[in-house]
């Protein structure tokens, strides 16, 4: 799992990020039984960079805790048989299934964290988990996905053993 990490603005988190993000990320694609190593691009930034990228990209006038941006499109949330026959879905230096981007406001990850009553880091191991799900097929627009994709969630925090 090559994780491409950067982080910017003043906020900092009482956390190693890159590290615990490299840890759920693995979680998560273990957990679906992904057959390949898998590269992610993780930005960490403020509420005004996720603000302007949630405009940008989502015509959304707001910021928001997380973005996911999935380079392939699923036929079915966590199957990767199809893949095989896709060769654009793999990077032709390191032979990766490259995933897509995340983008995590961290004045977000406090916020909530308070908000919520659990630790930062259950929040940025949950919005990390979150995010993953999405670049590996998942959703949560109708309620039967939703359901599937908290079950999801619920499993990845349990076996990285961060509880609220």
């Amino acid at each position: 799992m090559t994780l491409y990490f950067d982080e910017e603005g003043e906020t900092s988190l009482p956390l190693s990020c890159e590290e615990l993000a490299v840890k759920t990320a693995k979680t998560v694609l273990d957990d679906a039984g992904c057959p390949y190593e898998a590269q992610v691009n993780l930005l960490l930034t403020g509420d005004s960079e996720i603000h302007r990228i949630n405009m940008e990209f989502r015509n959304i006038d707001r910021p928001t805790d997380v973005l996911s941006f999935p380079m392939i499109e699923y036929e079915r949330p966590g199957e990767f048989d199809f893949l095989e026959t896709k060769e654009d879905c793999f990077d032709p230096e390191t032979g990766e299934l490259v995933l897509g981007d995340i983008v995590i406001s961290k004045d977000r990850i406090i916020s909530q964290a308070e908000e919520y009553g659990h630790s930062i880091q259950r929040e940025f191991a949950f919005l990390i988990a979150h995010s993953m799900l999405h670049l590996i097929g998942y959703d949560h627009i109708n309620r039967d996905e939703q359901v599937v994709m908290e079950e999801k969630q619920r499993q990845i925090m349990n076996v990285l053993g961060i509880f609220r």
